[in-house]
């Protein structure tokens, strides 16, 4: 009948109860006829005491303190204040004072990595010779890396800007739909595509979720977001890549203007931002202790600036660029240091981009011919949200298609969908691993991806 208390919830307001804790052995440490013991739950630790007394033997304790680190107890005890800080652990005002303990699963004793060496930020470690774990022995041996309070805090990020993405979007009229990810052709039209066998013949693994969306629109949904895996075949080796990842994707029909599409996905991208500095303090300070950053800046309205704006202040910065030019990764990165220095944001919009440098399917600005009604959105200098508005008419969309070369035939059913009456309609893509990489200001794409898969890694 016992109710097992989360290591969180022990305070000082719980001193002198008794209460049931079910907790990893984090470290051990016998002295004497006492043995003190850490107790970890996610991101959250305890110290706990077996001293010899009316509740422990000399035994309990040297029982206590042969019990492997990682082994999953319960134990039972009185909770007690400190009598000062208790370093090391997130609960220094009080700890454990152990009368039984019971091992539930016993970890076997040679860890593949120790967790204190993989929370250690990378500096501390060259400066005094202590040992950090390189990334690749962290995914190899993800179950012990996941552990860690730095990845317990990251995920629990991650899972609550999902949440923040369907709560916004649901209060502002937006319906959640789920996709195909096994198609019949690719849905970006290009050849980053995985092809998979499909009884007799061969199908996709779906780059993106576009058609579909564009589809409930055209089926008078009006507002339409899905979050599911998407599927890049790009031999990309960056810190920014995966083969696959997390879809947050946006689709919307709009009345005037496209901006108004816009306007809602950076609106709903500032809802997550502030969601997360209001409920996930906790987690952002356990990672800046690994990864130092400085707090995720953004302006409300967001900031919009136009493509040959940017092109402007990158050649101020004495960056040779042509007009009709795409950015490259460097000029990203340094288009938005120029921006965060101008502008004291980390999350801009650039608006306007050329028609030469985006997809088929993107309409042209009527007014310019050279530029499109297209967009992106960055946050600490690199991209995480292209979008557009669409051609939903299906003449316009067969001209745009056949100008770049592409097989009328292979997207027959993408233009078919739009020959019974589309309403103008905008959308675009995030990569949720991006947006939590970025937000944390963490360098790698895979420390916010549970089971990365690249190019090299399909295990594990």
């Amino acid at each position: 009948d016992r109710v097992l208390v989360r290591i969180k919830d022990l305070t000082v307001e719980k001193a002198d109860e008794e209460v049931w804790v079910r907790g990893r052995i984090h470290t051990s440490r016998a002295k004497g006829k006492q043995c003190f013991l850490v107790l970890r739950q996610q991101q959250f630790n305890i110290q706990a005491l077996v001293a010899v007394g009316q509740h422990a033997s000399k035994q309990m304790v040297k029982f206590a303190a042969n019990i492997t680190k990682e082994s999953i107890v319960d134990v039972e005890g009185v909770v007690r204040k400190a009598y000062q800080k208790i370093g090391g652990c997130t609960q220094q005002d009080v700890e454990l004072h152990v009368q039984r303990i019971y091992v539930i699963s016993s970890a076997e004793p040679r860890l593949p990595l120790q967790l204190d060496d993989a929370v250690r930020p990378e500096v501390e470690g060259e400066e005094d010779g202590r040992a950090t774990v390189n990334q690749d022995t962290r995914l190899d041996n993800r179950i012990i890396d996941l552990r860690t309070s730095t990845s317990q805090a990251i995920f629990c990020l991650q899972s609550g800007i999902c949440q923040l993405f369907r709560e916004t979007l649901i209060r502002k009229g937006f319906v959640e739909i789920q996709t195909p990810k096994i198609i019949s052709a690719a849905s970006e039209g290009g050849a980053n595509v995985f092809t998979v066998s499909y009884f007799k013949t061969s199908a996709y693994l779906a780059q993106s979720p576009q058609l579909y969306k564009q589809m409930c629109i055209c089926a008078d949904f009006e507002k339409v977001f899905c979050v599911g895996p998407v599927f890049r075949a790009e031999d990309s080796n960056t810190h920014r890549h995966l083969t696959e990842f997390v879809g947050l994707d946006i689709e919307m029909a709009f009345n005037y203007h496209y901006h108004e599409v816009v306007d809602e996905i950076a609106d709903t991208l500032v809802q997550i931002f502030k969601g997360l500095q209001e409920r996930f303090q906790t987690e952002i300070q356990t990672v800046s202790k690994q990864f130092p950053c400085e707090p995720f800046k953004f302006l409300e309205p967001t900031l919009r600036l136009e493509y040959r704006e940017g092109v402007a202040m990158l050649r101020e910065a004495g960056v040779e660029m042509g007009d009709e030019e795409d950015l490259s990764t460097p000029n990203e990165k340094l288009l938005g240091r120029l921006v965060k220095e101008k502008y004291d944001t980390d999350f801009y919009i650039l608006d306007k981009y050329p028609l030469a440098v985006r997809p088929f399917y993107t309409m042209p600005d009527p007014a310019n011919p050279k530029t499109s009604n297209s967009y992106d959105m960055f946050m600490r200098g690199e991209e995480i949200l292209s979008g557009a508005q669409r051609i939903h008419d299906p003449q316009l969309l067969t001209e745009r298609a056949k100008h770049h070369g592409i097989d009328l035939e292979k997207i027959k059913a993408y233009i078919d969908s739009f020959r019974f009456g589309a309403p103008p309609h905008a959308g675009g893509g995030i990569g949720l691993e991006r947006v939590t990489m970025l937000y944390l200001g963490l360098h790698n794409v895979r420390q916010t991806s549970m089971f990365p898969r690249d190019p090299k890694r399909l295990t594990p």
